[in-house]
């Protein structure tokens, strides 16, 4: 009876704890939050003046004293104070109005392949001081295949190429498990990097993340096919920034095949590490994925020409998954939903509790 109140009770939580992002599915109700995952903090009194997207809108905006930060890197938590703060905020937002709420919440929360035990367990201090009371951990292509209602479970190739802020995980999944799998730390945020670096080099102009970015969404691409679409590479942006030699304000026009050029490195570095992952990926797994080809999920999915880029150089079909800033949640709150079917998917750690 007493486990039966408790379910009614309970917020049960799925969280995608992203290096740029974070999103929240509550049981039975859905994705109900994304914000940035963007902390503003007043350095002078330790005080948080802001969280998610209230924060974002500080970032390069601020005095000195007060700094506008991202408590993860890599999609592991760098400042514990700081991230516990903003699950907490995450939590509280999430929940509903009830008469007791988050503390009989229990968590599934996703991670990046390879990480330590100590940054495991980390993530799992941090998710119960924000009052959760039972934590799953949960393997980020893993959530992404079940979000995008892969058979993960059954005895057949699955490959997964998740590009999010921090950090792009690649993987094969067969049979509940990850067969092989890497991680990467290059990734949107590295793509914003590769812009800011092209702008000083090439116009030694200096600008911000937030126009990097911006200028990634609107022109960013990775291939441009030839012939019909060749003018595409004439498509323009317009960048403002400050001149490093007069340090003066100067704007500049950018085309998409510029671009293309500043972000070449890393999106090889990325389509590297998947030939290096199907060359150690056991051949009859090679032979379902040839078939049912690779699937890219997280934002850089998004990238123009990214997926015929791959499709090219591994001859192998490429597929965007459906909504793919959200399959980590999605597949997150799958479990959330089902932890008895899916229990055997989620991470093993020495003090992970069986569901009940």
């Amino acid at each position: 009876m007493f486990n039966t109140l408790k379910s009614k009770i309970s917020q049960d939580l799925a969280i995608d704890l992203g290096t740029a992002n974070c999103l929240v599915y509550v049981r039975g109700r859905g994705i109900v939050l994304a914000e940035p995952s963007v902390v503003a903090i007043n350095k002078k009194t330790g005080q948080v003046l802001a969280i998610g997207r209230e924060a974002e809108k500080m970032v390069g905006r601020t005095p000195s004293y007060i700094i506008a930060t991202r408590p993860l890197i890599a999609g592991v938590i760098s400042d514990f104070e700081v991230t516990e703060k903003m699950l907490r905020y995450l939590i509280e937002r999430s929940s509903q109005k009830r008469f007791i709420s988050y503390p009989w919440t229990r968590v599934v929360i996703g991670i990046p392949c390879g990480v330590t035990e100590v940054e495991k367990k980390s993530v799992k201090d941090a998710v119960k001081s924000a009052g959760a009371r039972e934590v799953f951990l949960i393997d980020e292509p893993m959530a992404t295949a079940i979000g995008a209602r892969l058979p993960v479970q059954e005895a057949a190739g699955n490959f997964i190429v998740d590009i999010g802020g921090g950090t792009a995980e690649v993987a094969v999944i067969s049979l509940g498990g990850i067969v092989v799998s890497k991680s990467l730390r290059i990734a949107g945020d590295k793509l914003n990097e590769d812009i800011i670096n092209f702008a000083q080099e090439e116009y030694k102009l200096l600008i911000g993340v937030r126009t990097a970015e911006n200028i990634k969404i609107n022109i960013g691409a990775a291939y441009l096919e030839s012939g019909k679409n060749n003018k595409l590479q004439k498509k323009e942006i317009s960048i403002r920034g400050r001149n490093l030699i007069t340090g003066l304000p100067e704007e500049i026009v950018v085309t998409q095949g510029d671009i293309k050029k500043a972000l070449e490195r890393s999106v090889k570095q990325i389509i590297t590490e998947i030939k290096n992952i199907i060359e150690i990926t056991p051949p009859e797994l090679l032979s379902d994925i040839m078939k049912r080809g690779i699937h890219l999920a997280g934002g850089g999915a998004l990238l123009r020409g990214l997926d015929k880029l791959i499709a090219k150089e591994t001859k192998i079909p490429v597929s965007i998954i459906e909504d793919p800033m959200t399959a980590v949640v999605r597949g997150a709150g799958v479990v959330l939903e089902n932890l008895d079917e899916f229990h055997d998917v989620l991470v093993e750690t020495e003090d992970l509790e069986p569901p009940r």
